[in-house]
């Protein structure tokens, strides 16, 4: 059986928290070879909690597969080991604090001019230049910085969303880049030095909003679990007060919806809701004929009138039915305090065995790789 597509490669990452874990536990699930250089003290994402089994949940997602060190980079012979490393290497990734690593010497720069081949990927909060580019950045403090935190949430005051979007979207994009680079180094025989930052992420992601702002006069209010700017398409409550959201995309859906569900086919053709314009325009006046129909009918039958009709619709989980979610999928991985059952990864690769690597300990494989890259 072929092996797994990034096999033969190594990987030094420089990490901590999230962002750059997330980069590079997407590389050795790929099969490239990660070395996680580790403070003394190890990742702090260590200690966010103990709620895995006694490890942090943060960490057991984000760093199977990998090789853990600890090396304490201010004392000589640490950085020279780390020099070492990064000199065979093909990817060094990291996310140190503004500046940081320029100060050690492992800045792109430096790095690239001894070692032409290796592709480097720095992440940062606020990117390398600019009037923000010496901010520490945290993923609650980019959501309230790029504008996330003003659209999301109910009328009454921002939100924040619920997981580390920022730090997952810049290490998303991380992981993408670096495969590009791989792509390109085939052809060209050249490294690339690679710059993302939590802040460029989110607002990639924000792009919509920025141009609700720019050009159509005005951002988006927050609105909620309904969508700014499609009706209907947002949450309604059944009978026993159970909500569901659902969504209409097209015209078809909407006449749908409707004859088969309100069973009210002429209401697909009242001025007020005619297009999905007039339909957000009128949107509470549309939202009293759906809570008319939806909060006389158990939450059930709703649901079956709405699978019958095809109209796109889904409950409101909480955790505790993702975790009994028929379509959630699950592998097993081990860790220092014992076997784990996490999520799968989203990608399947049709004919591609699964296999994932253990959690380290911190330090776990530092005294062979001290005799592996020994002077």
């Amino acid at each position: 059986m072929a092996g797994k597509p990034l096999d033969g490669l190594l990987v030094v990452s420089l990490e901590q928290a999230v962002a750059a874990p997330t980069c590079s536990v997407r590389l050795a699930d790929a099969g490239a070879r990660v070395i996680k250089i580790e403070r003394p003290e190890g990742d702090f994402a260590r200690g966010y909690d103990r709620v895995a089994r006694g490890e942090s949940a943060y960490f057991v997602w984000l760093n199977r597969g990998k090789e853990s060190i600890a090396l304490d980079l201010k004392r000589p012979e640490d950085l020279a080991l780390a020099r070492r490393m990064i000199a065979r290497a093909d990817v060094f990734i990291q996310n140190l604090a503004p500046g940081a690593a320029a100060r050690l010497g492992l800045d792109p720069q430096a790095l690239r001019a001894g070692h032409p081949r290796l592709i480097t990927c720095t992440i940062s909060g606020y990117g390398e230049a600019g009037p923000y580019a010496e901010m520490k950045a945290y993923d609650l403090l980019v959501q309230a910085e790029s504008g996330l935190a003003s659209i999301t949430g109910r009328p009454e005051g921002p939100g924040r969303v619920g997981v580390s979007v920022c730090d997952i979207a810049a290490g998303m994009y991380a992981h993408a880049a670096v495969l590009e680079a791989l792509l390109a180094r085939e052809r060209s025989g050249e490294g690339r030095a690679i710059a993302v930052s939590l802040f460029d992420a989110l607002a990639d992601w924000m792009t919509v909003p920025l141009l609700h702002h720019d050009y159509g006069g005005a951002a988006p209010e927050r609105v909620g679990l309904n969508h700014p700017s499609i009706s209907p398409y947002g949450a309604y409550a059944a009978a026993e007060g159970r909500e569901v959201v659902i969504s209409i995309q097209n015209q078809r859906e909407w006449r749908r919806l409707c004859a088969e569900v309100l069973g009210k086919p002429d209401l697909a053709e009242d001025p007020r809701f005619q297009d999905n314009p007039a339909r957000v325009e009128n949107r509470p006046a549309l939202d009293r004929e759906i809570d008319a129909v939806f909060g006389r009918l158990p939450f059930e039958d709703l649901v079956a009138r709405l699978r019958a009709a095809g109209i796109a619709y889904g409950a409101i989980n909480g955790v505790a039915e993702l975790s009994r979610h028929p379509q959630l999928r699950r592998i097993g991985i081990e860790t220092p305090s014992g076997p784990l059952d996490v999520v799968a990864p989203p990608a399947r690769v049709a004919g591609a065995a699964p296999g994932f690597g253990a959690v380290p300990a911190l330090d776990r494989q530092g005294a062979a790789l001290r005799e592996e890259f020994a002077e």
